[in-house]
């Protein structure tokens, strides 16, 4: 796990290869926020099964970027997963407008109707990936 690790995190391979890694596991991790989505919007209203997807993929993202892209900053996992919930709180409102818009507005308007709300869902999860890397690069996981 360690040449994983290092793989993505290392200074030396520079700021696009990390971001390369960052897109990898939030691909990763978008692909089980919008899995969980569809398995809770049978159940819930569509708006909150945005958001209680999105504490699932968040939560993976969190351990998956911790691990395979920024390492440790020298904080806490607490206080970590207390910066990446921040980050992520301004990109939760992002894909949940993202979703909410298109699913209920702007498909209707154009005639989409092959899954508008997983197809609104996984649009709007992939609206926040440059400011949450930028959010988690310098805020979430920058040394201590």
């Amino acid at each position: 796990m360690a040449a994983i690790d290092s793989a993505f995190s290392e200074p030396r391979l520079g700021e696009s290869r990390r971001f390369a890694g960052f897109l990898l596991v939030g691909g990763m991790a978008a692909s089980i926020n919008v899995a969980s989505c569809a398995a809770l919007s049978t159940a819930l209203p569509y708006e909150s099964a945005i958001v209680l997807a999105y504490l699932t993929g968040m939560t993976t993202a969190f351990m998956l970027a911790k691990l395979f892209v920024f390492g440790d900053s020298g904080r806490s996992t607490g206080q970590e997963y207390a910066r990446f919930a921040l980050v992520n709180a301004v990109a939760l409102a992002q894909v949940w407008l993202v979703s909410v818009a298109l699913a209920q507005h702007l498909f209707p308007t154009l005639g989409y109707a092959w899954n508008p709300e997983i197809t609104a869902h996984a649009i709007g999860v992939l609206s926040p990936a440059l400011t949450s890397y930028w959010g988690h690069r310098r805020f979430t996981f920058r040394a201590a």
